[in-house]
């Protein structure tokens, strides 16, 4: 009977039948080989205290009372057995030593003797195994030959459980920090929205991982996410700090009850932005943090996606601070993130193209050179303008990437009009805050125009006041000083949309100050646009800075430009914005713009009669 009872447990621990449910059976088959005994089996925790394991025929008030007792001399039979990995035979509770602080847990219920032998494993404690009498009384030899077979089984069966919940430890772990991964997460996070109706989630980024991974290597990268983790460790409720990646941790409120939100991502915020030692560099982190709360809305995938939509919004709004969704607030990012799909889609297809727009001279009618403006072609064959994309510009990775694409194609056809013997001065390219921050952008622009046989001379680097104004570090400034040492012309573009002072032009000067349509438009106006164009094509002449006029779309614009000695212009009433062999199409005819050179002579014939 012994002999069938080993393979059936041995069958169930190769099967997989979970711990608790093997040594159950095991003690209740051991129960019916003899009259008086109750079998008990209690684990060994890390604390070292006794967990219970199985004892179907002992009370839950008894099971509950001795669970999570620290074992030690004297501590009951089972207590003693464990601390000094031996047998510990006690025949009378009501008489040993051992059990005088327990044995009015044992005597009520019947139990009067207790024989407890240490289950060992790997040189160490795991548990113990023990047979409680009914009557006052030690174990017999076949009850000697059960214990032994059974301590081996149970041996056997809890390493192997140990062994799966390490490799379930493992595998549920992020290896840098010891938090639980992304996999963990996924199963966390599904437990408590079935649990709890009021609970939260906060997603948390680093500000600023790549620039320390730039810097100093990954090695003190490295410090820096470790560090970070067990510092939200420290904050987060017990087992609910996440790494799910990267620069990427998540942090579940299970009860809104107990913590609020945004009183735990102050804390979170004021603790990770500690200085820390990272591979001997004094670091000062920083995250930002976006949060959701589950409410009536309980599906995790739905909380998961408006933490994504707060935390979205946080990086580009609220950086180093923490921000809430609020509804409504998904609907402008959901409009981005399609925005943003649209165009990686379109960059995987290579229907990102440059158009170009020739820029006049006023005085004399000849083509300077062209602006070139990004265009997406739709997968209906329409063409669209950079506008109808806008939102996903703003994403740094997807600008980024358009700039990629957009000089590799204006290099190409430049290179192109210039081997063909065409005429231009020099094309423009526009250029975003992400170009600047991402570094290297001169090298980047001038290996481009090399590549097509071109020098930096041929490029005008385009930015926009609100880019230029952003000279946080001074990346900026550095990069447009390093463009016009290598000859790059920099021309601000949009000027007088935004709140630039002409003093910055004292301190990060540029070649080219491109005047906003708006101020085209009124230039006919009763009121302040052509004082005001008039007053910046002063200044900039004093500065000796080129001038151009944005937007002309009429005759008369054209002409008030020219009579305020502007030096060029750019518009419909030029050309619209054209691909690359309209442009070849253009130079081979003529370098000039036939219709004001024409308008021009019709116009120096008028004076020279007058004055005739």
């Amino acid at each position: 009977m012994l002999l069938r009872l080993q393979n059936i447990i041995l069958e169930k621990i190769a099967t997989g039948q979970s711990l608790a449910e093997t040594v159950d059976y095991l003690c209740r088959e051991v129960e019916t080989m003899t009259d008086d005994i109750v079998c008990s089996v209690l684990l060994l925790d890390e604390e070292r205290r006794l967990r219970h394991l199985a004892g179907p025929s002992l009370p839950f008030e008894y099971t509950a009372a001795i669970d999570g007792i620290v074992i030690g001399h004297g501590v009951g039979s089972c207590g003693t057995a464990a601390f000094y990995g031996e047998p510990v035979l006690v025949e009378d509770i009501d008489a040993h030593e051992y059990w005088q602080p327990y044995k009015q847990l044992a005597l009520p219920i019947g139990l009067k003797a207790c024989w407890s032998t240490p289950i060992i494993g790997s040189g160490k404690v795991l548990g113990t195994f023990a047979f409680y009498y009914r009557n006052i009384r030690g174990p017999s030899e076949q009850e000697q030959q059960i214990v032994n077979a059974c301590v081996h089984l149970c041996a056997i069966a809890i390493e192997r459980d140990q062994r799966m919940a390490e490799r379930r430890r493992l595998a549920d772990t992020d290896g840098l920090t010891g938090l639980p991964n992304r996999s963990r997460f996924n199963e966390v996070i599904n437990e408590v929205s079935r649990r709890d109706a009021d609970w939260a989630l906060m997603l948390i980024d680093l500000d600023n991982l790549k620039m320390v991974n730039d810097t100093f290597g990954h090695g003190a990268g490295d410090d820096l996410i470790r560090i970070v983790a067990e510092r939200m460790k420290q904050e987060a409720p017990a087992g609910m700090a996440f790494r799910l990646g990267g620069d990427e941790f998540a942090v579940i409120v299970p009860c809104l009850a107990t913590t609020e939100p945004a009183a735990l991502a102050e804390r979170l915020i004021s603790r990770i932005k500690e200085p820390a030692d990272c591979g001997g560099h004094l670091i000062y982190p920083a995250a930002t943090l976006g949060g959701a709360r589950a409410g009536l809305e309980r599906s995790p995938q739905q909380v998961r996606q408006n933490a994504d939509y707060a935390l979205y919004h946080a990086k580009e709004r609220s950086r180093g601070r923490y921000l809430e969704y609020q509804a409504g607030l998904g609907t402008a990012i959901a409009k981005r993130f399609r925005s943003v799909q649209e165009v990686d889609q379109a960059l995987r297809d290579k229907r990102i193209d440059a158009h170009f727009q020739p820029i006049v001279e006023l005085a004399t009618g000849r083509i300077m050179g062209f602006e070139s403006l990004c265009r997406m072609t739709m997968p209906d064959g329409r063409i669209v303008a950079a506008a109808h994309f806008h939102e996903a510009m703003k994403d740094a990775h997807v600008a980024i990437e358009v700039t990629d694409r957009m000089l590799e194609r204006i290099a190409s056809a430049a290179g192109e009009w210039h081997r063909e013997g065409l005429v231009f001065s020099r094309v423009g390219i526009n250029l975003s805050a992400a170009d600047f921050h991402r570094g290297g952008l001169t090298r980047r622009i001038i290996d481009a125009f090399s590549q097509a046989g071109l020098e930096p001379t041929a490029v005008v680097a385009e930015v926009t006041e609100s880019v230029y104004l952003a000279q946080k570090d001074h990346v900026v400034a550095e990069e447009i000083h390093a463009m016009r040492e290598a000859g790059i012309k920099v021309a601000l573009d949009d000027f007088g949309t935004g709140f630039a002072s002409l003093t910055h032009l004292l301190t990060v000067p540029v070649d080219v100050i491109k005047i906003d349509k708006c101020f085209v438009r009124r230039l006919a106006d009763a009121g302040g646009g052509g004082i005001i164009t008039k007053g910046l094509l002063d200044i900039a002449k004093g500065l000796g800075i080129w001038v151009v006029a944005e937007g002309i779309e009429e005759l008369v614009q054209a002409e008030h430009l020219l009579s305020l000695d502007c030096k060029a212009g750019q518009g419909y009433f030029f050309s619209r914005p054209v691909d690359r062999d309209s442009v070849r199409e253009m130079l081979e005819v003529s370098n000039h713009h036939l219709e004001w050179t024409r308008i021009l002579r019709e116009h120096n014939r008028r004076l020279f009669d007058k004055t005739g």
